[in-house]
């Protein structure tokens, strides 16, 4: 059985998909774009404050889980350009404590609404 996880303190999906699916205690966590959920509008200002709000949309959908940023084991981080990824890793390594997560960082030629981060998670109870 899977389960739906969904909160408003996260953007909603654009699409036919779930913000988090919850399966066999792994939660999947849909790719976060730096949205504020209040305005519907990218968070201002350059790629750590994107980051920040990509990585806070994922930990509010955790917390409806019940689950913490401590329970995530993998995440994939989807950049629009490369040369974004120390100041996007400075940011990263603030919201995650050792052990990290294993990790995939890749440049992708263009991302929803021309995003310029986009964060997806795997975390286990």
């Amino acid at each position: 059985m899977k389960q739906a996880i969904a909160t408003a303190q996260a953007p909603a999906a654009i699409g036919p998909y779930s913000q988090a699916i919850e399966a066999a205690g792994t939660v999947y966590v849909s790719g976060q774009l730096p949205i504020n959920p209040a305005t519907g509008e990218f968070a201002e200002g350059g790629i750590k404050e994107l980051t920040t709000q990509s990585l806070t949309n994922m930990r509010h959908i955790l917390e409806e889980a019940g689950l913490t940023l401590a329970n995530v084991v993998k995440t994939t981080v989807f950049l629009a350009d490369m040369a974004d990824f120390a100041e996007m890793n400075e940011v990263y390594a603030q919201f995650f404590e050792a052990p990290f997560p294993a990790r995939s960082a890749v440049a992708v030629k263009m991302l929803p609404k021309g995003a310029r981060v986009e964060i997806e998670c795997i975390a286990v109870r």
